[in-house]
């Protein structure tokens, strides 16, 4: 089916929650300029570098600092932005230009820094240590893999040995798969040797000299450092063994660099599937590139206890009111939400179809390949119907491999796992929500060269889908477009401190200088790069 025909039957108004109309002004969204009444001068002023500006600012600043005992640091932060700015401005020669929606330009001048630094304390012995610290995480697979990820680094902080993780046997998911059973748990410890002394399981010796059984606690939600100082540690030095229950987001998403670093040689080194993971999962990736040289992978994320935990309402009636409201149970502490408001809000995950459409507009075409990460979609067939009909070359790893997938079957957290191995090695991948896996996975590809991440502009895309029928498709594409910009996973999206550091794991990505990158790009290169800009801007203009 074409696209314009597809837009067209996706005017009907079959589900009414996603074509109630909004009202209002629009913001035409023109930039001003403004300028001195001293500019109409004859004489034209060679216009100065942002560089030779900020480093005058810096030079200024150091004076006062030294006579003030002060550092503006944030001003600082702000100049090293502008100056790196002027990389992209070089290398595009300035202007807004069209992106290349498969591949960033600029994702090799970035690359993953994680290693230790030079005056990193080594591990604590596990005789010396201060004790025994059990985890218990929580959630699904991803959520429990943050949980496993900020555990090894409060072991670090708190000089204790890790015990390697118990994974949740109670969630939603009911997957009775232990650590061992998805994670190489002989890798995990070898490759954190240098920084946690991690065992598999509390000596016997220990647990018999023990008075009373290990203490369990639960420590608040994104607690610092100085909390496991101050509550944590005299436990754990009084009880010798330690116990942290639901343990998931329990550490500060800001942390010293070489904590934060830890975080990411954990996540992005150590945390390895088994081998029959990885078998299977790269077997899956083989037959995907069999069929095509690139293709998407999108995590659709619109199970139904996605949906019901959203709160969102997706035109189902009261069949669905029911369904999602028996769900939304399981969550006693949730809070009544207004689904339209929600909607607005850009907390909904889009529809299959919505998808679809937003991957046409940006300029995929019909006969692109897309390999779905999801588990049981709700509305099944019916609600993916319309998104196969705008992309033919769907697959799933139910499609791919469905007699070697029967023994992962009873455990969902396998099943996720090869999802995020293929989704890892896809050449774009979109995101659906902001859930724990579209969080790890965006984190990991940035970490990994800035691979094409497309996270929906949720909030402007509602709106733009609720007025859809009031445009064509060209005036839709280009809106869509408009919205995605800055949510396409380029590297200079990613500022410190903006959201979770899973998402954006600023410690652990460097920049090369801007003289390496000069010198790796000849004056040649550098001209054809200008003529490529120029090409695609006509190429954008014409269509």
């Amino acid at each position: 089916m074409g696209v314009a025909k597809a837009w067209r039957l996706s005017l009907i108004p079959a589900n009414l929650a996603l074509l109630q109309h909004q009202n209002g002004n629009g913001y035409n969204g023109k930039h001003v300029c403004w300028r001195s009444a001293t500019t109409t001068s004859s004489v034209q002023r060679k216009p100065v570098s942002w560089s030779v500006v900020c480093g005058l600012m810096l030079f200024g600043l150091g004076l006062i600092s030294l006579f003030t005992g002060h550092v503006a640091s944030d001003l600082e932060w702000y100049s090293q932005r502008l100056v790196k700015r002027s990389l992209y401005s070089k290398l595009a020669f300035g202007g807004r230009v069209p992106i290349d929606i498969w591949k960033s330009k600029y994702s090799k001048h970035f690359y993953g820094c994680s290693a230790r630094g030079r005056r990193y304390a080594p591990a604590v012995r596990e005789r010396n240590s201060n004790g025994y610290l059990l985890i218990a995480t929580s959630g699904g697979l991803n959520q429990q893999r943050t949980g496993i990820t900020d555990a090894v680094v409060v072991a670090r902080i708190l000089n204790a040995t890790l015990v390697v993780p118990e994974l949740d046997h109670h969630s939603f998911w009911k997957d009775d798969s232990d650590f061992v059973d998805i994670f190489d748990v002989n890798w995990f410890i070898s490759t954190l040797a240098k920084d946690v002394t991690i065992v598999k399981r509390v000596p016997d010796k220990v647990m018999r000299s023990m008075e009373k059984p290990p203490y369990t606690m639960r420590v608040p939600r994104k607690s610092a450092p100085d909390y496991y100082y101050d509550q944590v540690l005299p436990i754990l030095l009084r009880r010798r063994v330690l116990q942290l229950t639901k343990f998931d987001y329990r550490l500060a998403n800001d942390l010293d660099e070489e904590l934060q670093k830890l975080r990411c040689r954990v996540n992005y080194h150590a945390l390895r599937f088994t081998k029959p993971i990885q078998e299977l999962g790269q077997k899956l990736l083989v037959r995907m590139r069999k069929m095509t040289n690139r293709f998407i992978a999108v995590h659709l994320r619109f199970e139904p206890d996605m949906l019901a935990f959203s709160g969102c309402y997706y035109g189902g009636g009261d069949k669905e009111r029911h369904e999602l409201g028996e769900i939304r149970k399981r969550w006693a502490t949730l809070p009544d939400l207004s689904p339209d408001g929600e909607r607005k809000r850009g907390k909904c995950p889009l529809t299959p179809q919505e998808v679809g459409l937003m991957l046409r507009a940006l300029g995929f075409t019909n006969d692109t390949f897309l390999y779905v990460a999801s588990g049981e979609i709700y509305g099944g067939e019916e609600t993916l119907r319309p998104l196969k009909e705008l992309f033919p070359n769907f697959y799933t790893k139910e499609m791919l491999a469905s007699d070697e997938l029967k023994p992962f079957l009873p455990f969902s957290s396998r099943l996720a796992a090869l999802d995020y191995i293929v989704s890892d090695e896809s050449d774009v991948f979109v995101t659906n929500n902001n859930g724990n896996m579209a969080k790890i996975l965006a984190g990991r590809r940035r970490y990994m060269g800035h691979k094409r991440t497309i996270r929906p502009n949720a909030k402007k895309l509602s709106a733009l889908f609720m007025a859809r029928d009031k445009m064509d498709w060209d005036t839709f594409s280009k809106k869509v477009k408009s919205c995605q910009r800055g949510f396409m996973g380029e590297p200079d999206e990613m500022r410190p401190g903006r959201g979770e550091f899973h998402e954006f794991p600023h410690a652990c990505v460097c920049e090369k200088p801007l003289e390496d990158i000069e010198k790796s790009e000849p004056t040649g290169k550098l001209k054809q790069v200008a003529i490529d800009t120029a090409a695609e801007r006509k190429k954008w203009k014409s269509r």
